[in-house]
């Protein structure tokens, strides 16, 4: 049975947590590149497919310790962080025109880079848990799904009016700098436990 107080839930706790994550950031670079609607199309279906993944693992997940995975979500954002730190500036410009801005192609990428880039990702983690806690799936998935989807839009448009105005490099470093908070406060919270 369909709950709106469990969807709700899911879905304020899922949107908070992935607000300041890499997904909104990899939405946010993909949306400055190429067609917001080609983007969301592809990020959009990866996000189900995590949905889902997490839903069908929500009851292993929650025997994982929580010091682990706190440990393991640090790291992650403390990599992620370091990666978009380290990374070769590119031109603003070559940026904004991409070669190729075929549906196929632009949907494809979306759904590769948020495939790979959230999976073992807190969101997951937490829907799983979600799902686990309230015996809920339909619930808990509608309302982390449109959390994720929402998060992914807000990314994808707000990157396109983001470039209009600031530099990608300044964006980028912004972006590290919040990852390395994101990745001390996870590393914290597993060694405070």
């Amino acid at each position: 049975m369909f709950s709106i107080t469990v969807a709700a839930l899911a879905f304020g706790v899922v949107f908070l947590a992935e607000l300041p994550d890499k997904t909104a950031l990899a939405g946010l670079m993909l949306g400055t590149r190429y067609r917001a609607s080609y983007v969301f199309a592809g990020v959009a279906a990866a996000f189900a497919v995590h949905v889902a993944l997490a839903i069908a693992a929500g009851s292993v997940l929650t025997l994982l310790p929580h010091r682990l995975v706190q440990c393991v979500v640090g790291l992650l954002f403390l990599a992620g962080a370091i990666m978009l730190l380290f990374k070769k500036d590119e031109d603003d410009e070559e940026l904004r025109k991409p070669a190729d801005q075929s549906f196929w192609k632009v949907s494809g990428a979306g759904f590769m880079l948020i495939l790979v880039a959230e999976f073992g990702d807190l969101t997951q983690i937490m829907t799983a848990n979600l799902a686990a806690r309230y015996d809920d799936p339909l619930s808990v998935g509608l309302g982390a799904v449109l959390a994720l989807w929402a998060v992914a839009g807000l990314g994808i448009v707000g990157g396109r009016t983001l470039m209009k105005h600031v530099p990608l490099a300044l964006i980028t470093k912004v972006a590290a700098v919040v990852m390395l908070g994101l990745a001390g406060f996870s590393l914290y919270e597993a060694v405070a436990g």
